[in-house]
């Protein structure tokens, strides 16, 4: 791995980011929802507008990921990068959508998230490991909670 001293800060902040993201989920879920909505997003508008733009930053990735995740992002998806990352943004765009909603969609939105974070694991640094998996953890905790209303009703002034 060349250069791995430049993923360093991103790797630290990432990973202090998913604790307070897990702390968010414990202790303010809604704090923890919003959090995941604006990192879902992002990670739709960067992964469309890299996709579509520059698809083969992606194949930077290979180098740090595990054996069998290198082999396939040097074998089938180099040749398919675009379809599938825009994919995967399409997929990101729906679960920062779904996060902020009630009831059973943030649950599924939750679950896409959790999927999508393990996925993501093999990257190793490439993904800030073991960001992904705290950031699942804190998704499993929004999926444990009862009261799962609309993100903005939590913001609404109190009537008397």
């Amino acid at each position: 791995m060349k250069h791995l001293e430049v993923y360093l800060i991103p790797y630290v902040v990432s990973n202090a980011v998913a604790l307070f993201m897990l702390w968010s989920a414990w202790k303010k879920p809604v704090l923890a929802r919003l959090l995941f909505f604006i990192l879902f997003f992002w990670a739709f508008i960067m992964n469309l507008t890299t996709a579509l733009t520059n698809p083969n930053d992606y194949l930077n990735y290979s180098e740090m990921a595990v054996a069998w995740y290198k082999s396939f992002i040097d074998g089938w998806f180099k040749d398919h990068i675009t379809i599938v990352v825009v994919a995967i943004a399409i997929g990101q765009a729906l679960i920062a959508i779904g996060i902020i909603l009630n009831g059973t969609l943030v649950r599924l939105a939750a679950i896409g998230a959790i999927l999508f974070l393990i996925g993501i694991a093999p990257l190793g640094v490439g993904s800030a490991f073991p960001f992904s998996i705290t950031a699942s953890v804190a998704a499993w905790l929004i999926i444990r909670r009862k009261n799962l209303e609309y993100l903005w009703k939590f913001w609404q002034p109190k009537s008397t």
